[in-house]
């Protein structure tokens, strides 16, 4: 079960780390954003949040009870985006990768709880 839990909570850990790197410094990606309707303060501090949500959920130091507040901030950058998305008419295939990040997400989070809640 711990393995589980470290492949998806890596994983996660990943996609979040990838999404603040491109907020900051992938051209398409700050253009994405701002086509979106979101401003560029809004883009900064989504990444800035996305990092503090990774060190939450990987250092073991941090009480199960902030990560649980941050797997639940991951959880509504993942709807916000798929409700963006769908409001600016993006095709479908979008919201399918956000659903995927979701279930990515419940994964690392369920196994958490099945795992030592000191990890």
């Amino acid at each position: 079960m711990k393995t589980t839990y470290w492949i998806s909570t890596a994983l996660l850990s990943l996609i979040l780390l990838w999404s603040a790197y491109s907020y900051i410094f992938s051209k398409a990606t700050i253009e994405g954003v701002r086509d979106l309707g979101f401003p560029d303060f809004f883009r900064v501090q989504l990444a800035v949040l996305k990092i503090i949500a990774v060190l939450v959920i990987l250092l073991p130091q941090i009480p199960i009870q902030f990560k649980e507040w941050a797997y639940a901030g991951v959880g509504l950058f993942f709807l916000t985006a798929i409700v963006a998305h769908t409001a600016h008419k993006d095709p479908f295939f979008i919201t399918l990768i956000n659903l995927v990040f979701i279930a990515i997400l419940i994964t690392s989070y369920l196994y958490l709880h099945y795992t030592n809640s000191k990890i």
